[in-house]
């Protein structure tokens, strides 16, 4: 057995050529879809995604402002700009790149951003109607898993999910997504806690890796014929690798690519996808705005 490795770029470019006509049809009324994209300091990481994610809204026909803030901007000069934004009616989505310096608190930040605008999906609001099935913005990355998921008509209805991670960001929400009626899946959520990981994950039909730990996954671990989704992003050092590292996921992919039905490659799987759904967030934004 060979896996398919899943395009994450060809099925993105399908969302974005989407997002691109309604941003057209929202030029030709007088509205610019417009992200406010929020760094403090200069991690090389944050820096490499808000590139990215300004690139790809440029590409879109939608308008980007970029807001570069020195490290030691306090934390409530940052809540007054988020506030500023709230009130900005030109401003349809907000994204602050985190993490965040120490001594800015993630939450509060995060509580700031007006729910409208929450491109993120990270608000409590959000999130709420996330678990309810609400009308509130999905977070990025798990509603692009399950998008691609869909796209390759892997059957989510009555198939075993297992999620390897809980974080706030991807794990938690890719379980909620995963359970609710219009996927429909059985959800098992794994983490540093559970005990004989392998005997989850070999029952797995769905394999959601988003641990942020290199390798984790070995081929022993997932079942055959599986679709696994590679979350991980991990830099491990590479010395013949002219940045010195080279970027892995959470699963073997070599060993996986001998077990596994579907794969997705680190890089060029999920990241795709998590730029296209920030994307339709933001250009749903602008429309429920009018």
């Amino acid at each position: 057995m060979s896996a398919v490795i899943i395009d994450g770029k060809a099925v993105a470019k399908k969302t974005r050529d989407d997002v691109k006509r309604r941003a057209g049809l929202l030029r030709e009324k007088g509205v610019v879809p417009c992200l406010a994209v929020i760094l403090v300091g200069e991690d090389p990481a944050s820096l490499s995604y808000v590139t990215a994610k300004e690139k790809a809204l440029a590409e879109a026909g939608m308008e980007s402002r970029d807001l570069r803030l020195p490290a030691d901007t306090t934390e409530a000069e940052l809540l007054a700009l988020v506030c500023r934004l709230n009130g900005d009616e030109k401003v349809h989505g907000i994204l602050v790149q985190l993490p965040l310096p120490a001594h800015i608190s993630e939450e509060r930040v995060i509580l700031a951003v007006d729910p409208a605008k929450d491109v993120d999906g990270f608000h409590p609001a959000s999130v709420g109607n996330l678990v309810l099935g609400g009308r509130g913005f999905l977070p990025c990355t798990p509603h692009g898993i399950l998008v691609l998921l869909r796209d390759l008509g892997v059957q989510l209805s009555g198939a075993h999910a297992v999620v390897v991670g809980r974080s706030n960001i991807v794990g938690k929400p890719m379980a909620n997504l995963l359970v609710r009626r219009d996927a429909n899946a059985t959800v098992t959520v794994c983490h540093t806690g559970t005990k004989d990981m392998a005997s989850h994950t070999l029952r797995a039909d769905i394999l959601i890796a988003a641990a942020g730990r290199p390798g984790l996954i070995g081929a022993e671990m997932i079942k055959p014929g599986a679709a696994v989704i590679d979350v991980g992003v991990n830099r491990v050092p590479d010395s013949t690798k002219a940045k010195g590292y080279r970027l892995c996921g959470d699963v073997d992919f070599a060993g996986a690519e001998k077990k596994a039905g579907y794969l997705t490659p680190v890089p060029g799987g999920v990241g795709p996808m998590t730029i296209a759904m920030l994307l339709e967030n933001v250009v749903r934004a602008a429309q429920e705005a009018l």
